[in-house]
């Protein structure tokens, strides 16, 4: 009995020794939401769900992290930092787009590089930008334009009342029967 007692302490110590583990190195890294590289600035009207630590993409591969998220008191846009690699150098007519990995995914800043030859120098700002897109909202929209279908097709004559009968093959001339061939 007593053997057994100490191998519970001890997998309980172990357990316990290994979560103390994960939650120090948690700890440890969860202020490094940064990358080396070079600051940019984009305002949004909205970032619904983006955060400091959010990726910064470009053709799906990561190239930056959001630094922070603020407002812009006299516009009330919301201002996004953002640091780049320095070995990517974004043209000056560059767009910012807020998008999802996927339906409940988290939100990353996406980056489209420009055609322009001059460079968004550091410090610089990303002018051309769209905002994030809320599934509420797409989802509302879905919803009324499915009410609007819906009526629609309740105002087509076969709908109202009691739609004339589909006539079968006996009711027209010839009596329904196939004739063969000769």
């Amino acid at each position: 009995m007593a053997s057994r007692n100490s191998a519970e302490i001890i997998v309980g110590a172990a357990i316990l020794a290994v979560a103390g583990g994960f939650l120090t190195y948690a700890m440890a890294n969860s202020g490094r939401t940064s990358v080396s590289g070079y600051p940019l600035t984009a305002q949004f009207e909205n970032i619904t769900g983006l955060t400091a630590g959010s990726d910064v993409r470009m053709a799906g591969v990561k190239i930056g992290t959001v630094e922070k998220t603020s407002l812009n008191s006299k516009t009330f846009q919301a201002v996004v930092t953002l640091r780049v690699r320095d070995d990517i150098h974004l043209p000056k007519d560059s767009a910012a787009q807020i998008l999802s990995d996927g339906l409940l995914g988290s939100q990353y800043l996406g980056l489209s590089p420009g055609g322009d030859e001059q460079v968004i120098p550091p410090g610089g700002q990303i002018t051309i930008t769209t905002p994030s897109v809320s599934l509420e909202e797409e989802l509302g929209k879905f919803v009324f334009s499915v009410g609007d279908l819906v009526a629609e097709i309740k105002k087509n004559p076969a709908m109202q009342g009691n739609p004339p009968p589909v006539k079968q093959p006996s009711d027209r001339k010839g009596g329904g029967a196939i004739k063969p061939l000769e």
